[in-house]
């Protein structure tokens, strides 16, 4: 029996871990607790209370045609779609939006991604362009950059160990998979360019403290708001000629991106804005309703990690000032990064003594000792990976 462990929906009302611990879930049978993926499903729960506000109803004879504006760059992008990225964008304030900058619209972020690789490399270049990120870095950069076997980019590896005379992309990942850190570009050489991967940076993970402004950022629909089956990601584009490839790109993949997806993707973002502008409206604000609960989540785990005798530790963070909260609040990442003490495997440690699968610190450019835990899964889920983790002892030798 596997329960999968990357989706959750943390209670309203606050509960101490040692409840959490003391307290059976039905879960408890003895099962494999996988917290290894990403899986958002910690919304489920406040999404089932908008009821019919998020409906959309689609006539049998709409959306017929491959193009949703053919006067646009992005001649498969939704216009309600761009809307909506735009509006919460200006709403929250994580990203500049001006009309000037390009929004195009992918199958998920991955597309998006491989579609940038595409679109800032050269056929004219002697050698692939090399790609690089800071270690650790997200895990399936390296797979993404190497699966397609592309002569036009190669994976580079870490981007703190970089000193080649040549060009290079730097994957930028703010805040970072799997450390929740602040990062900004660690080479910063002529020749070089950017993606930065902002997924993450929105007021349930970590502090607005500015308006991104980057050449090229990512988004995606599955991390803002815990849709990910819909696959939607954006990218904010500055340049015209970059977009242009991208745009290219994805018509050659895939013809474009659903529009029915890309529907349900407008009509959400626009209930999020909408609340966030108009707090009389039904239901919490999304972002004050998601800061909660990852704030939660991460107050048991650390009193889950002050009592394992050392067996394993957490990152700090500081404190920062949230222009859309108007407050100092503390960073909440979507992952745990757990590292465990002198000459343990953390990964294997989990799995073999506590039937916890995680993704362990090679995959991520660094050693055994770390491994990163989800932290967005279902309430029953995360109180049986607390109640695992409490009882811990660091006996199991794990190497």
């Amino acid at each position: 029996m596997v329960v999968g462990l990357v989706e959750t929906a943390v209670p309203a009302a606050k509960s101490t871990v040692s409840s959490a611990v003391k307290k059976p879930t039905t879960l408890s049978l003895d099962p494999i607790i996988n917290v290894a993926r990403g899986d958002p499903t910690i919304y489920e729960q406040y999404w089932k209370k908008m009821g019919d506000r998020c409906e959309v109803v689609i006539a049998g004879d709409e959306f017929m045609s491959y193009f949703c504006n053919a006067m646009n760059l992005c001649w498969f992008l939704l216009p309600e779609l761009d809307n909506a990225i735009r509006t919460l964008h200006r709403v929250v304030g994580n990203a500049m939006v001006d009309d000037d900058r390009f929004i195009v619209v992918g199958n998920g972020s991955t597309q998006l991604f491989h579609a940038l690789l595409y679109a800032l490399s050269s056929p004219d270049l002697p050698e692939p362009i090399n790609v690089v990120a800071a270690a650790p870095f997200y895990s399936s950069y390296p797979e993404e950059t190497k699966f397609l076997r592309s002569e036009l980019y190669k994976w580079a590896g870490d981007a703190n160990c970089y000193d080649k005379d040549e060009p290079y992309i730097e994957v930028v990942t703010s805040p970072n998979n799997p450390d929740g850190s602040i990062r900004g570009t660690v080479v910063n050489r002529e020749g070089g360019k950017a993606i930065h991967d902002l997924a993450y940076y929105w007021p349930q993970f970590a502090p607005i403290t500015s308006k991104a402004d980057h050449d090229v950022m990512l988004f995606t629909f599955s991390k803002a708001t815990g849709h990910a089956g819909t696959r939607i990601g954006w990218a904010i584009v500055k340049d015209k000629v970059i977009a242009a490839k991208m745009v290219k790109f994805i018509e050659v993949s895939s013809i474009g991106v659903s529009r029915e997806a890309q529907l349900r993707a407008a009509k959400i973002l626009g209930v999020i804005a909408d609340n966030c502008r108009n707090p009389d409206l039904k239901g919490e604000n999304f972002f004050e309703y998601g800061r909660r609960l990852m704030s939660e989540r991460w107050g048991k785990l650390r009193e889950v990690g002050m009592k394992s005798n050392g067996v394993f530790s957490l990152p700090k963070y500081p404190r920062d000032y949230c222009k859309f909260t108007g407050e100092y609040t503390d960073s909440n990442p979507a992952f745990a990064w757990l590292k465990s003490k002198e000459g343990l495997n953390c990964e294997n440690l989990l799995r073999d003594e506590s039937k916890i699968i995680t993704r362990g610190g090679p995959s991520f450019g660094v050693d055994s000792t770390y491994t990163r835990v989800s932290m967005l899964s279902r309430d029953v889920e995360f109180e049986l990976l607390l109640e695992r983790l409490a009882a811990i002892k660091g006996t199991v030798n794990g190497n």
